[in-house]
């Protein structure tokens, strides 16, 4: 039984004892007005003591200053969970941020944020509760709820002059939004004016892992079910303001942050500015693009949707790059670095290829290992002219490139698993984790509160072969795989074996 599993037993088994209520004195009717939902971009501050996976976030947070709080801050909504074994909340914490937004309407003058209660809601009948407690909104999480009752509770928000903020995460999730909004009566109501918003957490809550491109991947998979108008929040996994900016410049409707507002103060208006300010970039731009690839069929029968990605790097040869590209890579990395043999920096190799490389459909990445040096200028400038495609920062600190750098589309690589979880929480939605060996790769599996490993490591590179492929995809389950030296014969550093090349992608089917 995973963690979500446990928590809904727990839940069935209180209201059992207490009731839909759990033991709160509620107001019979509602006492006050309904806020619309998420009308406009916003970020949705929650209130929040405790995690799953975390533990003790802030045990002592006092809800109705915290959301006075959120609402000085400029929150376009507040989150309130009220689950109470794992996250520690309650209905009276839930009235109580009501409170405080209707003082906060009082003594500011301003329309303040919409109330969401978050929690792990079953029946129709718990709408109406969160509807007398005074919440404009409530989470509905498609996972944990059958079509039918995922209907009923839709209707019920409705029929309350609600909002609902609907999670969905996984394929089974789209289908019964699909069949929720087909609905005559709902199939209206999701555009910007409507009562439904749309959530996609970035962490799973099965194994708490986090996977910052999550939400891009189902943006519009989601529009595709439900209508090209659908309003989308980014949940979880934003930990700083550099994250809220990178989330913002993907083009989210809106951000949920807990953990990192529950904890820093300070910085609630750091966090809501961020997000709001953010413009898409070129980087976001391609990670946008890529994500939704990473949804759609592949055109080679060899390549589906689960057979992990394949990046050839340290190419010097156009025939070799062909190749690769024939065999099935999706990627291909050039490198400029002097000290490196395999640079196309040397022999004239990057002057016989530049009049080739319309030729090549797969993206091509410049791999740099510093930002300074003529030859990383050399690799910046093609990327800006869109002679290649990205750039690799390969082992450079995040602190070292300049924010208009962090603006071309890129990613970093890191032989450090404490550098890769840092570069994540800064909003690098892909890092590549060069490790060599199944005990180096073994730290990063296993659920999160177990492994101590918070993130899903995607791109994995180091020592991998045609021989050795198959087994870590079926250990590590990684969407893209980064093979030099193990497709090149010996002695031949920089040239590519054919051959190798195929076996490899063949080795790749699971």
């Amino acid at each position: 039984m995973n963690i979500l599993d446990k928590i809904i037993e727990k839940r069935r088994a209180d209201i059992d004892r207490l009731g839909l209520d759990f033991g709160i004195s509620l107001p019979k009717k509602r006492e006050r007005p309904l806020h619309p939902f998420l009308s406009q971009k916003g970020v949705i501050l929650e209130v929040k003591r405790a995690s799953p996976s975390k533990g003790d976030i802030s045990p002592d947070l006092n809800s109705y200053e915290t959301a006075f709080s959120y609402a000085e801050s400029g929150a376009g909504a507040i989150s309130c969970l009220t689950e109470q074994n794992y996250f520690k909340g309650s209905l009276s914490d839930l009235m109580n941020v009501c409170r405080a937004v209707d003082d906060f309407e009082a003594k500011s003058g301003k329309k303040g944020p919409s109330v969401l209660r978050k929690d792990f809601l079953l029946t129709a009948g718990e709408v109406e509760v969160a509807f007398r407690a005074g919440a404009d909104a409530v989470l509905l999480i498609a996972r944990i709820l059958e079509k039918e009752t995922l209907l009923e509770m839709a209707r019920a928000v409705v029929k309350f002059g609600m909002s609902a903020l609907v999670e969905v995460r996984a394929e089974e999730d789209l289908q019964k939004i699909s069949y929720v909004f087909s609905q005559s009566d709902l199939a209206n109501l999701t555009g910007a004016d409507g009562n439904f918003v749309f959530g996609v957490n970035s962490r799973d809550l099965a194994t708490f892992k986090i996977d910052l491109l999550r939400p891009a991947m189902m943006t519009k998979k989601i529009r595709q079910a439900v209508g090209g108008n659908a309003r989308i929040v980014f949940e979880s996994g934003v930990l700083n303001a550099s994250c809220a900016s990178a989330v913002g410049s993907m083009g989210f409707s809106g951000l949920l942050l807990g953990e990192a507002a529950a904890k820093n103060p300070d910085l609630r208006k750091t966090f809501v500015d961020s997000f709001m300010a953010a413009k898409e970039t070129k980087n976001s731009r391609f990670w946008l693009e890529y994500a939704q690839g990473l949804t759609e069929k592949r055109s080679s029968a060899i390549l589906t949707t689960s057979t992990p990605k394949v990046k050839i790097c340290g190419l010097t040869r156009i025939e070799d790059a062909l190749l690769a590209q024939k065999a099935g890579a999706s990627f291909l990395g050039f490198i400029f670095g002097n000290a490196y043999p395999r640079s196309l920096t040397k022999e004239n190799r990057l002057e016989k290829l530049l009049p080739h490389l319309g030729e090549l459909s797969a993206k091509k990445v410049a791999v740099i290992v510093d930002t300074t040096s003529q030859e990383a200028k050399k690799a910046i400038q093609l990327v800006k002219d869109g002679v290649f495609d990205l750039i690799q920062f390969h082992k450079i600190p995040y602190e070292n490139v300049t924010a208009e750098l962090l603006e071309l589309p890129h990613y970093f690589a890191t032989n450090s698993l404490e550098e890769y979880e840092k570069l994540v929480s800064m909003g690098e939605v892909r890092v590549l984790l060069d490790l060599h060996g199944d005990e180096n790769f073994s730290k990063i599996k296993g659920d999160a509160r177990e492994s101590g490993f918070v993130y899903e490591a995607k791109w994995l590179a180091g020592g991998i072969t045609p021989e050795n492929v198959s087994e870590l995809i079926q250990k590590y389950s990684p969407e893209l795989v980064d093979v030099s030296s193990g497709v090149e014969d010996k002695n031949k550093i920089g040239i590519k074996n054919e051959e190798k090349m195929r076996k490899l992608i063949e080795q790749m089917q699971v």
